[in-house]
């Protein structure tokens, strides 16, 4: 093998990413879904398909598309977390639609304060991981962590007021996604910075 690559020569090859970066799209999905959803937490309107179809198409599939898009980018942080968010939004569909088709029963309080407790403890943890990102995905992860909390105490306390807390916080959290996907499109497409992300720490 040693002769064959003394035979041959090394070649070098630089190999440019001209790939689309997928952030804007799972940002997109998740901001827009979570300020929809919210807006209904906060007491603006009922529960409907409206929401339901958000969180399978937007919510959901889009997310799940921009976590593999961002693993061909090689990026695990993006993979993990549009991925996770996006069936997240999905599951949350499944938790409303199964028992309405019969497919097992409602679950109890009890059980959504350990769904939304596991996903507070998870986005808790990938916000540690956003400390080497920009200030505009810490704040966006921050607040999600925040928001998923403020569920469980309303699950485990059939709290109205503190879900109303939850539906205006948690719309604070989808609009500062929808600006961060918002400022990467325009940053990248002038090629300066329109909207300012915040720094890398």
């Amino acid at each position: 093998m040693k002769e064959l690559k003394q035979e041959m020569g090394e070649v070098t090859a630089m190999i440019k990413d001209t790939t689309g970066n997928p952030a804007p799209l799972g940002l997109m999905g998740f901001g827009m879904t979570t300020v929809l959803l919210n807006l209904h937490n906060a007491g603006f309107f009922a529960f409907g398909t409206m929401i339901l179809a958000m969180g399978i198409f937007y919510g959901g599939l889009a997310q799940v598309l921009a976590g593999m898009m961002e693993w061909k980018k090689n990026n695990t942080f993006g993979t993990t977390a549009f991925t996770s968010y996006g069936l997240f939004w999905l599951s949350l569909v499944g938790l409303v639609v199964m028992p309405a088709i019969g497919w097992g029963a409602t679950p109890e309080n009890s059980a959504m304060v350990a769904y939304f407790f596991m996903w507070g403890l998870f986005t808790a943890v990938m916000f540690i991981g956003t400390l080497k990102l920009d200030r505009a995905l810490q704040f966006v992860f921050a607040s999600l962590a925040l928001l998923f909390f403020l569920l469980v105490l309303s699950e485990a306390t059939g709290s109205t007021a503190i879900l109303r807390i939850a539906g205006y916080e948690g719309i604070i959290c989808g609009l500062s996604a929808v600006y961060t996907a918002l400022a990467q499109v325009l940053n990248e497409v002038y090629g300066k910075v329109i909207a300012p992300i915040g720094p890398v720490t």
